[in-house]
């Protein structure tokens, strides 16, 4: 329990600037706090430097509980840059907290995954590179510079970005990239020695070869014409391919809203 100059603006709101600073709502009375209290003090010590852990007692300091909208307890909420940005109740286990946590703390190399998502915008995707690549060998669980060295590798890189993909199995968030990757990647990688013989399968090969050089507009043209002559030509791969594309590229994407008729038609 905090003693009364206990300063929360100080204490978490400012240090938050700094670190991320994780915040238990509690009481004296409360049983289940007691079980989620240790628990949190030991996630804190194993991940000293990561975050700070501040109790707060809604006994003692009701009215930062009333600002916060604690109304019922224990209220965990991390803070970071000042604001909460997730929070639980109730007295989880160990083993779901530190789920909890590796989900929702703020990586310290977020500035530099920024800073690649700019230098794509610009076109500079080698630089991207450089920078993601920097912070995954620092920071190897990173969901977003995954997510985002995917995009630029995955037609080059193919195995690499299935490689990936398969770290981000389990997230909802990427589940859907994920997905594209595992139908693109190993289209990729296949050798043309192993496609089947058709009167569709020099067109197919084109299709591929577009990908590799991620020309996805020539490569749903050349998908589409195979589809139109025989949709089940290698497993269906066609439709998927084009499928995956599209996911990839977004709904809202020129070259989806090309196709995307064309597509549908030619079934």
């Amino acid at each position: 329990m905090q003693s009364n100059p206990f300063d929360f603006q100080v204490e978490v709101l400012e240090q938050s600037w700094t670190i991320p600073v994780l915040v238990d709502f509690w009481a004296t009375w409360c049983a289940p706090c007691r079980t989620l209290g240790p628990v949190l003090e030991r996630l804190a010590e194993a991940d000293s430097g990561k975050w700070k852990l501040v109790k707060v007692s809604t006994e003692e300091f009701p009215e930062i509980a009333s600002q916060y909208g604690v109304s019922g307890i224990p209220n965990v909420k991390l803070f970071w840059n000042g604001s909460v940005i997730d929070e639980f109740t109730g007295a989880l286990t160990e083993y779901q907290v530190e789920q909890w946590l590796r989900k929702v703390l703020p990586s310290p190399y977020a500035a530099d995954v920024d800073r690649a998502s700019a230098e794509v915008d610009f076109g500079n995707d080698s630089a991207a590179m450089a920078i993601l690549e920097n912070v995954l060998l620092k920071e190897p669980g990173n969901r977003q510079a995954g997510a985002l060295l995917i995009r630029l590798v995955l037609y080059s890189r193919p195995a690499e970005a299935l490689r990936i993909a398969e770290s981000l199995e389990g997230e909802p968030e990427y589940a859907e990239l994920s997905a594209t990757v595992r139908t693109l990647a190993p289209l990729l990688l296949r050798p043309e020695a192993e496609l089947p013989a058709d009167a569709v399968r020099d067109a197919y090969v084109g299709a591929i070869g577009s990908l590799r050089r991620g020309d996805l507009d020539d490569a749903l043209d050349r998908f589409i014409g195979v589809l139109r002559v025989n949709r089940n030509y290698d497993d269906d791969g066609s439709r998927r391919a084009c499928i995956a594309i599209f996911r990839l590229l977004g709904e809202g994407h020129d070259i989806t809203m090309k196709h995307r008729r064309a597509f549908d038609r030619a079934f």
